[in-house]
């Protein structure tokens, strides 16, 4: 089982846990990003390897070669989902740098499903190499010299597989850069629907032509994640890491500053730095995970308002627990002072596709105010150096509709939060950061680490409160929408751990809670997997249905019902397992063995 989908001793028990035992799990979860050793994961190469950082080094000159002569060449970011957010992200800001330096901006990014799937969950999209592959084309049209960069996770996207081939294709413009964070071994050898090779195939194709230094494989391992599978936590972070790491240094190395392994782990220690720094405070952030957890069980919301980049850490967060935990995409919402014009996405506003792409902080007023209740949390986030007055105005509208007020706020040594600011939210997490003597590059060294600092925290609070309210089985992913081929596949593997059944027999479970009395014309049982993954997008709790079906040997209508009877998920599954008569295999009770 790849690494990015395997279940971590750490969460074992995380579904039993406390607000404040969920915190320090998920921290210990973090921390291993920048571990140096583990003998669990001993073969594999880690963040402080001296492979790993010879690749970004090797990278970063590629890159640099880009910035020599920007009018001819790009650097390309492209990803899935999270992985596409956060691409824009990366490209938004190194531009911005670029700028600073008045030379050409040449950072772009492509996400699959377009710029609607910035805001809203557009998982489908992931599963078409091809279209990956004409996105890519579109893009660099006129360019001599092209550095593309894939991030999946898992080694698992056919978008981003169908991008890396045609570069392959292509080696007198372009070099492919894969990023995830698992070895090649471990790479997706599923069928693509449609297309002539396995991910796997791809990654061994780039491996075989890594000696050329034209193609390059980023993927240190970093530990499974604390939700199994949920690869837009752990595996987001360390993508922003890394990558930011690599280009900061490509621009050191512009102005003649020699790439040397120093000043590579000088980056990256900023980093873990920030890790120590967010986790300081923990007990403010157990508080909001509680608070956050009460809001969506009383069928209430979270409603995040952030400025600047931090409000895209709102909105990626938000986006990202509907596929997760198959939430509404009501209940958990981000939106980000100056909307689209803020974001910089390239189609524009896309407010008029609907009320889920209303994302500005005037759009909160106008359309989530009037019915905002005490039921409602609302966190802010900003920096001592975004418009406070601004803040105060939004806190005191919102004051009048609900006492539960949050803030993240993120001050550089020095300054202080105004006492009337102070006064007006009364729960905040104040996150200090030391001065960075780093010249031009330090002012985004900071915002880096307070955009990290900010997404740990988000992700706990998310995850914390959804497991808290029963999304979550063991430290298993058990309540998500089967929206791609890769949910789907991660479907049968969470069936299998859970009931020690055959696939064959958890395929079957699966299709009949898709499908219900249609399922087993040979014409349903033959079908693609795309087929099936169209079906169950309609369908909600295609996973627990055929997890209680099994456990249980019952119907689907009998499952579904006892799922409907039960307070959670998770009271559903525990209740199932501990049926009297039923025989507990070592499958049901520890999951984990199957990782």
């Amino acid at each position: 089982m790849p690494i990015t989908e395997k279940s971590n001793p750490i969460t074992r028990e995380l579904d039993k846990a406390d607000p404040n035992q969920l915190v320090q799990l998920l921290r210990d979860c973090d921390a291993e990003i920048f571990q140096e050793e583990d003998v669990a994961i001993l073969n594999y190469q880690r963040l402080y390897s001296e492979s790993i950082l010879k690749t970004v080094g090797d990278i970063a000159k590629s890159v640099q070669e880009i910035l020599k002569t920007p009018d001819d060449g790009l650097v390309v970011l492209s990803g899935c989902g999270a992985s596409g957010r956060l691409a824009l992200l990366l490209a938004n800001s190194f531009n911005r740098l670029l700028k600073g330096l008045h030379i050409t901006p040449c950072y772009t990014y492509i996400i699959s499903g377009g710029d609607r799937s910035l805001v809203t969950s557009q998982e489908a999209y992931e599963d078409h190499p091809l279209l990956g592959a004409e996105e890519l084309e579109k893009v660099c049209e006129g360019k001599k010299k092209v550095v593309f960069i894939g991030i999946t996770c898992g080694l698992s996207a056919p978008f981003i597989a169908g991008q890396l081939d045609f570069c392959m294709r292509n080696l007198d413009v372009f070099v492919p850069v894969l990023v995830g964070f698992n070895p090649v071994s471990m790479a997706r050898n599923d069928t693509i629907e449609g297309w002539h090779s396995t991910f796997r195939q791809v990654a061994e194709h780039m491996q075989n032509l890594q000696d050329t230094q034209r193609v390059f494989i980023l993927n240190p391992a970093v530990g499974p994640e604390a939700i199994s599978g949920s690869s837009s936590m752990k595996g987001g972070s360390a993508t922003k890491i890394l990558l930011e790491t690599l280009f900061l240094v490509a621009h050191k190395a512009e102005s003649n500053v020699e790439v040397t392994e120093k000043c590579l782990l000088e980056i990256l220690r900023t980093y873990e730095r920030a890790h120590k720094v967010t986790y300081a405070q923990s007990k403010k952030i157990a508080a909001l995970v509680k608070q956050t957890a009460t809001s969506l069980q009383k069928k209430g919301h979270l409603y995040i308002l952030g400025w600047r980049t931090l409000g895209l850490m709102g909105i990626m967060e938000a986006v990202n627990c509907v596929p997760s935990f198959q939430a509404d995409w009501r209940d958990v919402r981000g939106f980000i002072s100056g909307g689209y014009q803020t974001m910089e996405n390239k189609e524009g506003d896309l407010t008029s596709e609907g009320p889920e792409f209303a994302v500005s902080h005037e759009d909160f007023v106008k359309s989530v105010l009037p019915s905002l209740s005490e039921t409602d949390t609302v966190l802010f986030i900003f920096t001592l150096d975004d418009e406070l007055s601004e803040v105060e105005k939004l806190v005191t509208l919102v004051k009048d509709k609900t006492s539960n007020i949050h803030a993240i706020s993120h001050a550089t040594a020095g300054q202080y939060l105004p006492n009337p600011t102070k006064k007006i939210i009364p729960n905040i997490i104040g996150i200090t950061w030391p001065i960075l003597f780093l010249e031009y590059e330090g002012a985004f060294i900071q915002m880096f680490q307070r955009e990290l600092s900010t997404k740990w925290i988000l992700n706990t609070i998310t995850s914390g409160a959804h497991v808290l309210r029963g999304k979550v089985y063991r430290n298993l992913m058990v309540d998500f929408k089967i929206s791609n081929t890769k949910l789907f596949q991660r479907a049968l593997s969470v069936l299998q751990r859970i009931t020690g059944h055959s696939k064959q027999r958890c395929t079957d479970a699966v299709l009949q809670s898709i499908y219900r009395e249609e399922f087993g014309s040979a014409q349903t049982e033959n079908a693609e997997i795309s087929k099936h993954v169209e079906a169950a997008s309609s369908c909600d709790k295609v996973l627990p249905v055929a997890i209680i079906s099994l456990l249980r040997n019952c119907t689907i209508q009998e499952a579904r019902s006892r799922l409907d009877a039960s307070g959670t998920t998770r009271a559903a599954i525990e209740a199932s397992i501990i049926v009297p008569g039923r025989k507990r295999g070592a499958q049901s009770t520890e999951p984990e063995e199957q990782s």
